[in-house]
């Protein structure tokens, strides 16, 4: 099979194959799959409700959701109608199915996206992190350039640790102190709200700028970025039959908070409310220890998120000639000491480089919006859409193919408009 020799593997898959049943409960894929989708993007919601309007904000969420849910169930489809032909062995991967239905560019357009995708995500919790450690430490004179490169080198000894279950604790304190962090926003909305501190006519329903609706949106679907996971998530499921239903729930519960969570933050804030919104939070040590909790955890689970990145990069390594020769034409099956020198020499190139990057960013909410309204927007809407008509495109109704064209061209419209939008904000 000369093709699946060519497969590279984006993620780490369940153990299970396409053929095979997994093991997680109905009640562990929705936890799953809230841990796969709920990141810092959350915390960047109220800005977006401030720059949309808490209406239209809420609007554009929910309609990224139910794109994101629905695109979700299209990529599935389509896995099962490759598997079914057996057109791949094995556990069918994104990248497989771009090189199925476009061949060798699909698969590189696949992998390039979610690598751009991947290194988007590793610099906004970067960024994230330095603007926290500002606001914490605000008599000092570093900027929020100097504290990324202050975390270089930890990230860099944490990235040689060859187990990422090691650091699984770290990524349940993280979520933790989100919500620690959604729990503070929201408390100080009621407060305010029963204090009298604001007029509700002084929040915009639809901001007078129209311009501010595709950031919003851009941001929206920077938080529902685990895009990437779909497959892995079904395959990991006991019930498999169940899994839209599964996903349905999960994507209602999410929802549902982000509006929440973004009204609630931008009625509170107003026109105060900055791109993080544990910047507004008051100055005691209970608003500190939550944000440092959050640096804490993003710090130790930021190796999980430059994972994949590692394993794009390594594979690619491996079919290098010169790696060969220093593992003695053996890359594939061990890894030498030389081998691994080159190893562990990338991955600090790389996080050295997502470093330098990061200081670059003018702020978290502009480059989250960036992303999501590039990479995420092609990963999620117009990439599933393309490939459901091309795998699937004969047996589909006429309104199941206009649907698929309406997502394919929104998406891309949407890309190139959000895109050109925030660079000009920039």
């Amino acid at each position: 099979m000369e093709k699946n020799s060519e497969r590279i593997p984006l993620i780490n898959p369940s153990p299970s194959s396409s053929t095979t049943e997994g093991r997680a409960s109905k009640f562990q894929t929705i936890g799953n799959i809230i841990v796969s989708i709920v990141g810092t993007g959350v915390l960047g919601l109220p800005f977006a409700f401030r720059v949309a309007g808490w209406l239209a904000g809420s609007l554009g969420v929910i309609l990224a959701g139910f794109a994101t849910f629905y695109c979700m169930l299209l990529l599935v489809q389509c896995r099962d109608k490759s598997a079914s032909e057996n057109k791949l062995q094995g556990t069918i991967t994104y990248g497989d199915l771009g090189y199925i239905c476009i061949g060798k560019p699909g698969r590189y357009l696949t992998e390039f996206l979610i690598f751009i995708s991947q290194c988007g995500g590793s610099v906004a919790y970067l960024v994230f992190i330095g603007q926290n450690l500002v606001s914490v430490f605000k008599g000092q004179t570093f900027s929020v350039a100097s504290y990324i490169f202050l975390l270089v080198p930890i990230e860099i000894a944490l990235s040689w640790i060859g187990s990422l279950s090691a650091f699984s604790p770290f990524s349940i304190f993280a979520d933790i102190c989100n919500v620690l962090a959604m729990g503070f926003v929201v408390k100080e909305e009621i407060e305010r709200a029963i204090g009298g501190g604001f007029s509700f006519r002084d929040r915009k329903a639809i901001a007078d700028n129209l311009g501010g609706l595709p950031f919003a949106g851009g941001m929206a679907v920077f938080c529902f970025e685990g895009f990437g996971m779909t497959l892995a998530l079904e395959q990991s499921m006991k019930e498999r039959n169940t899994f839209p239903k599964v996903l349905g729930m999960a994507f209602t519960w999410i929802t549902l908070m982000y509006v929440l969570f973004g009204s609630f933050g931008y009625l509170a804030y107003g026109d105060e409310t900055k791109d993080i919104i544990t910047l507004n939070l008051p100055n005691n040590w209970t608003a500190t220890a939550v944000q440092i909790g959050l640096c804490l955890g993003l710090l130790f689970t930021f190796p999980i998120m430059v994972h994949p990145v590692n394993e794009i990069l390594e594979g690619k390594l491996k079919k290098i000639m010169w790696f060969q020769k220093l593992n003695n034409n053996d890359a594939e099956n061990s890894i030498t000491g030389l081998g691994k020198l080159g190893t562990y020499t990338s991955r600090a190139v790389l996080i050295i480089g997502l470093a330098v990057l990061a200081s670059y960013v003018p702020g978290f909410g502009i480059f989250a919006s960036l992303v999501g309204s590039t990479v995420c927007a092609l990963i999620s809407f117009v990439l599933p859409a393309s490939f459901h008509l091309t795998l699937l495109g004969s047996s589909l109704s006429l309104w199941q193919k206009a649907l698929d064209c309406c997502i394919l061209l929104c998406g891309l419209i949407f890309a190139a408009y959000g895109t050109y939008n925030t660079i000009v904000g920039i």
